[in-house]
């Protein structure tokens, strides 16, 4: 493992709010969609196709631009492609909801989520390069803002809404306001532009094709690949399932919202538990369980017990921050860190990419739930065993130098 680079206490504070902030802004572009879908696909007159595809960019995305993540890192400095990728969220959250074309509503949410998938990637790096003996508890506290940010978008994009002088709502304005909070968070990262440093430790000094021959990286890229596409199905869908159910916007919001904050205390507590963990795969068994209460519940009753179901999904969901521990335990170096995490998010978000677009898909082909959520549960198996073989100890560059021999 590499020594910690030597920072004042000032600087190391300045990092830690510019990696708490950051996270924090890392999901509003993709789910502040989920509880307005219904409006924005109305005021811009999308096809089912083309709503499908809006609820399927974010893993489209983080599939294809986040494989470069580390590439771009390595030529600009990983300080300044974060910066970088902060500016891209705020400029496509604030100028998408100003246009009336489905085309480049779609564009510019390309743009932001480009800026989020960039960051996500390298969020592990940061954590790797400056507190490398520290990692469940920053992976904890960063997860934890990640889905502090995840839930805000969910529960107040709708009330932050308001209505137009029709007294419809102005999905638009609630889209918006989303910009301001990522321009925020840019404001720690220009003091952190000149503390950039090209070090060997810092761009990927190997990429992703050497992480292709490894079997913790497929392993881990699976694992991702398949909770991502839970993840994605539920924040894109759950709130529609709750309207379908005899919801309203506000209430499907809030169950929305509620699957998203039970994450918050959770994502806190999952990172410093894996880390310290003698078996991280009991972990994974104790989340995962939770993921056929709420899909079964769903299917059968979704009206009767809607806040237990929304709970029960959100907790699935929190295989998310297990599996960023991961990333950062089954890599000994900040490179390795990059170059895992960029090949796990990619290959991970690319198989992801099925999700959101199929759950859309299955919907309209049986006219209901039951066949889409019935499908989400059975692939909680496949996810299941490949966790299991993930969490086996094991250190990627380790598989890269036993490959080169």
């Amino acid at each position: 493992m590499s020594a910690p680079i030597q920072e004042t206490r000032f600087q190391r504070a300045l990092v830690l709010l510019g990696i708490v902030v950051l996270a924090f802004n890392l999901r509003p572009a993709a789910v502040s969609i989920g509880p307005v879908l219904d409006e924005i696909s109305d005021g811009l007159g999308m096809s089912p196709t083309e709503t499908g595809l809006l609820t399927t960019l974010p893993v489209l995305c983080f599939a294809t631009v986040g494989a470069l993540a580390p590439r771009i890192a390595a030529a600009l400095g990983l300080h300044r492609t974060t910066f970088a990728a902060l500016l891209l969220v705020s400029g496509g959250l604030a100028v998408r909801p100003q246009t009336d074309g489905v085309a480049s509503f779609l564009v510019l949410s390309f743009v932001a989520l480009a800026g989020m998938a960039v960051a996500n990637v390298l969020l592990p790096s940061l954590v790797k390069l400056h507190f490398p003996d520290r990692i469940g508890l920053l992976t904890a506290l960063y997860s934890t803002s990640l889905a502090l940010g995840l839930t805000s978008a969910s529960v107040l994009t709708v009330p932050l809404s308001g209505e137009d002088p029709d007294g419809v709502l102005d999905w638009r304005h609630g889209l918006v306001l989303w910009s301001l909070t990522a321009l925020l968070a840019a404001l720690p990262w220009i003091a952190l532009l000149r503390h950039d440093r090209r070090t060997p430790g810092t761009p990927a000094t190997f990429g992703a094709g050497a992480v292709a021959r490894t079997r913790i990286g497929w392993l881990m890229a699976v694992f991702f690949g398949f909770q991502a596409l839970q993840a994605y199905s539920i924040f894109g869908w759950t709130a529609q399932v709750f309207r379908d159910a005899g919801f309203g916007a506000d209430e499907a919001g809030l169950l929305l919202g509620a699957t998203t904050a039970i994450g918050i205390p959770i994502s806190f507590v999952i990172p410093a538990v894996t880390a310290r963990a003698r078996d991280p795969r009991v972990v994974l068994t104790v989340v995962m369980a939770f993921y056929p209460v709420g899909y079964l519940g769903l299917i059968l009753a979704p009206a009767d017990l809607p806040w237990l179901w929304a709970f029960a999904l959100g907790l699935g969901t929190c295989t998310f921050p297990f599996i960023l521990t991961l990333i950062g335990m089954r890599s000994r170096t900040p490179a390795g860190t990059a170059a895992l995490s960029g090949f796990t998010q990619s290959v991970g978000y690319l198989i992801a990419v099925v999700g959101p677009f199929g759950v859309g898909a299955l919907y309209g082909a049986s006219d209901g739930w039951a066949l889409p959520l019935a499908v989400l549960m059975a692939l909680c198996v496949p996810q299941y065993l490949v966790g299991l073989a993930a969490a086996r100890p094991a250190y990627v560059e380790d598989q890269i130098d036993a490959g080169r021999g």
